[in-house]
């Protein structure tokens, strides 16, 4: 009996509980659709303003009351958002909390209350950079704020300092936050987040519309933009500040740029501290919703989390699986009109072209080839087609390398279509100088026309080779993803050889501003190759195609550490047929921003959201 009443009770109170869970939920739903309707997304296109304004330090409010001033001057001319400089409110330079303590603020707090009012006035948005005190912790943050018409949105703190703000400052604990508005979604990096892709893919993964960058920049933040929006298919807004302060030089250049890289539109650019302009200038671009849905967004669909697990790892500094010798590197990228099916035809351009790069370099000790080398790219073959050119790892094609290896005592790079059971793979062999295979790779990310025929690879590995070190492979459309060069970093790849089959399906030139990189980039420089190169911190070779009906468009290139600040120079081919041939040391351990520097300082714990489905 005590048992039925028993069971009777439970029953009760588990209808009570399910009732109210169910309740709960729909009151939930309610809100977030209520809070959903609230938000009438803006179709029509609209002007962004960045602000390149120069703070007073130690003048917070007189620094407020003027950025309130240069706000309201480009809301009056039409900005529906503004985005104003990191440290706008307080300038940079800071020794220690001490020195920072008079002038920071809670977000929210009396400096978002001063904007608020200006947003509400002109139905607009705001995104400036503060110093910011949480007033549970009285922990200080590199921060920015978020302000609109409705009020205080939302704020982001810097998750990738730079060194001068860790004296005072702790890392920012918010992960990358998105915030749904008027204007479409809007996220924020700040200044040396740029220098690590993962800040603005967090962004992206979650759909951001628009991405704010307050920085006070030199040339290294604000030349990672392009890349930033490109990779993620989202307008960047810059705004950088113009004069020095305490020595420290930073270079104007406030810029947006569209979903597919391009620039917009730019501030000057003033290189030397002879140059500086204290005067704010605002820039002015034209930001078009329809452009939100595009196909760098799209792109990411293709991304592999389940092979991404490295970038959780934080490697410690006395990392014994780095290489710490540095080899000098004579590198031969093989750029030819390929002939399809005919590997013979190839070879006896692959081998005439190995030829002109020794003579070139009698010191050339590795050579790269284009994807699929020996049959050319198959773009529109059917399957059972592609079959016939298929062989195994050990077939004809690496045969024939092996004793091209050999004859020539180089290492070779090549692709080739890879048959491995019942399954086809678009794969790469790695073989060293005295003919033994180093290693295999199988593309991870497949392109349109290799889902075809092909399966994906299901691993980014990285050989370890006497000749040239540690040497990560990708293909064609796997430079695309940062992803796959941040795990091949992680696994502490001196240098990545990507063969392609390139002719301007992702991708595009490069148009930073030529004279903020001390070592120019040549013309013809691509973004998403060099992005690899400088996300990664390894020198990278590219070798492309050139000609045929697809038009491959050349561009075999080299792609460098650090050509911002003169480390190291970048050589990119034209589209002729020739054997580009390049020579770099790898690993620089005395750099000041290096592979080691980066893998060091990666904050990892905020990452987890890159490696799940």
């Amino acid at each position: 009996m005590k048992t039925k009443k028993l069971l009777t009770v439970l029953l009760i109170l588990l209808t009570v509980v399910s009732t109210t869970g169910y309740y709960w939920d729909q009151e939930i739903t309610q809100v977030q659709a209520k809070e959903e309707k609230k938000v009438e997304q803006i179709l029509d296109p609209f002007k962004v303003a960045s602000v390149q304004f120069n703070p007073i330090l130690n003048e917070r409010d007189k620094n407020v009351e003027e950025l309130l001033k240069i706000t309201e001057d480009a809301f009056k001319n039409g900005a529906r958002l503004v985005v104003a400089p990191e440290m706008a409110t307080t300038g940079y330079y800071y020794a220690d909390r001490e020195a920072i303590e008079p002038f920071v603020d809670s977000i929210p707090g009396k400096t978002t209350d001063a904007f608020e009012k200006l947003a509400k006035q002109y139905d607009s948005y705001i995104v400036f950079g503060m110093a910011e005190v949480d007033k549970e912790t009285n922990l200080y943050y590199n921060s920015a704020a978020l302000v609109g018409p409705e009020g205080y949105i939302g704020k982001y703190r810097k998750t990738q300092m730079w060194e001068t703000e860790m004296h005072w400052g702790a890392w920012g604990d918010l992960g990358v936050p998105v915030f749904n508005t008027k204007l479409g979604k809007i996220a924020i990096n700040i200044c040396m987040d740029s220098a690590y892709w993962e800040t603005a893919r967090l962004a992206g993964i979650q759909g951001a519309d628009i991405l704010a960058f307050p920085t006070n920049s030199s040339a290294q933040a604000i030349s990672a933009l392009p890349a930033r929006a490109q990779q993620n298919g989202m307008y960047v807004v810059s705004a950088n500040r113009s004069n020095t302060e305490n020595g420290f030089h930073m270079i104007g250049g406030s810029a947006i740029w569209s979903p597919k890289g391009t620039k917009l539109a730019e501030a000057p650019v003033v290189m030397t501290p002879s140059e500086d302009i204290d005067e704010p200038t605002i820039t002015f671009a034209t930001v078009d919703p329809k452009l939100y849905e595009n196909e760098n967004k799209e792109a990411l669909e293709g991304r592999r989390p389940e092979l991404y697990k490295e970038l959780m790892h934080t490697v410690a500094p006395w990392d014994y699986t780095k290489n710490t010798t540095s080899h000098h590197i004579v590198a031969g990228a093989l750029q030819y009109e390929p002939v399809l099916g005919e590997k013979e035809q190839n070879k006896e351009k692959i081998v005439r072209l190995i030829e002109e790069a020794k003579n070139k370099n009698a010191d050339l000790n590795l050579v790269v080839l284009p994807e699929l080398s020996l049959t050319g790219p198959v773009d529109g073959l059917k399957k059972h087609d592609v079959n016939a050119l298929a062989e195994a790892s050990d077939g004809e094609s690496a045969k024939f390398f092996t004793e091209i290896a050999k004859k020539y005592e180089v290492a070779i790079v090549f692709g080739f279509i890879e048959q491995d059971g019942m399954d086809l793979y678009n794969s790469a062999l790695l073989i060293s100088q005295d003919g033994s295979v180093a290693g295999k790779y199988q593309k991870t990310h497949l392109s349109k026309s290799d889902k075809v025929w092909a399966n994906a690879g299901e691993s980014l590995p990285v050989f370890k080779t006497k000749e040239l070190g540690k040497i990560g492979l990708l293909i064609g459309e796997d430079a695309e993803f940062p992803e796959a060069s941040g795990v091949l970093a992680v696994k502490r790849a001196d240098m990545i050889a990507i063969p392609s089959a390139w002719h301007g399906q992702y991708g595009g030139e490069m148009e930073i501003n030529k004279v903020i990189s001390a070592n120019p980039y040549p013309e013809g420089s691509m973004v998403t190759w060099d992005a690899v190169a400088i996300g990664a911190q390894a020198y990278t070779v590219v070798s492309n195609y050139v000609g045929t009906e697809k038009n491959f468009l050349g561009g075999s290139s080299l792609y460098t550490l650090d050509p911002l600040y003169a480390l190291d120079q970048p050589v990119v081919a034209d589209d002729k047929e020739q054997a580009l041939v390049v020579e770099f040391d790898t690993v620089q351990a005395n750099a000041w921003f290096n592979q080691e520097m980066l893998i060091l300082s990666r904050q990892t714990a905020y990452f987890k959201a890159l490696v799940q489905k």
